[in-house]
């Protein structure tokens, strides 16, 4: 564990027309402890707060939720089995990656408060990192290659390698390096290529680090930089055209061999009469001539 300088939260009241200083402090604002270790925080309160000061601990996990590690003078479930409180410490057992955070030291007596802060990191060597490198790329793209631990604490920082060479942060600064144009982000382990070339081709792989132990390293993987294939692209052309050709050669033959039905040509429906002869026959010279006709 690493012991900074005394931190101390002072609280002014006024009382009775007097000035007084009520103190809260610690000895050891950032206490770092391996996994599945113990760890001591300290917390100490001047006199002033009485004898019966009510001393409590919170905690404050990476994500911002709060609870109690202390209340009423007693561990709360999820400490009750590794945590125990002393006049002017709070000592766990053993300690895991999900204690890392804050941890207040609160302090309260009759008509007065104060509290102090503790930062509790949990060591945890890196694991293999995950990295995401793509094996096949074109000319002038964007390219990606992502790296990530989640296992590590603190959380690690990330160098890529190139052929198992390292690539500086800033590759202007490097004469070697001057050509290229990556953008590495160390915190996230993010390695970029706004516009890749064939320089770029190469085995790339990226290390995890922090100071809990040694450096963890993914196996490398091969990036192929390709031009754009433009002769397999004029290839495809003129193969789907010659397709095309060649259908509708196939529907003309056929048509013409009467393979395939003609189109008939709509002709108007015909206008049918009817006239029925009379019977009583026709009659040349009669006054009476009977004719009916029915237009269909």
């Amino acid at each position: 564990m690493f012991v900074s300088g005394l931190v101390s939260v002072f609280l002014f009241l006024h009382a009775t027309g007097i000035d007084c200083a009520f103190t809260v402090t610690t000895s050891n604002a950032d206490v770092r402890a391996k996994e599945n270790e113990g760890a001591d925080l300290y917390c100490t309160h001047s006199a002033d707060f009485g004898a019966n000061a009510r001393v409590e601990w919170k905690f404050k996990d990476m994500k911002g939720s709060t609870t109690h590690v202390i209340f009423d003078g007693k561990p709360t479930t999820p400490y009750a089995d590794r945590v125990t409180k002393f006049d002017g410490m709070l000592r766990f057992s053993k300690v895991t990656r999900k204690d890392n955070g804050e941890y207040y030291c609160a302090v309260s007596g009759s008509q007065n408060f104060g509290e102090v802060k503790v930062k509790l990191t949990v060591l945890v060597p890196p694991s293999m990192p995950m990295c995401r490198v793509p094996t096949s790329v074109t000319t002038a793209r964007s390219v990606l290659l992502s790296c990530h631990d989640a296992q590590g604490s603190p959380p690690p920082t990330y160098k890529w390698y190139k052929d198992n060479n390292p690539l500086p942060e800033d590759p202007s600064k490097f004469a070697a390096f001057r050509n290229y144009t990556y953008k590495i982000n160390t915190v996230n382990g993010n390695l970029e290529f706004p516009f890749a070339s064939k320089m770029d081709t190469g085995d790339y792989s990226c290390e995890a680090v922090n100071a809990a132990g040694p450096a963890k390293r993914c196996e490398a993987v091969r990036m192929e930089v390709h031009d754009i294939n433009t002769g397999g692209i004029v290839a495809g052309v003129i193969v789907a055209l010659l397709a095309l050709a060649l259908l509708g050669f196939g529907l003309w033959y056929a048509r013409r061999k009467g393979y395939l039905p003609k189109k008939s040509a709509s002709q108007p429906k015909p206008s049918v009469v009817y006239q029925p002869t009379s019977e009583y026959g026709d009659e040349e010279d009669g006054e009476f001539k009977q004719k009916s006709s029915f237009v269909v």
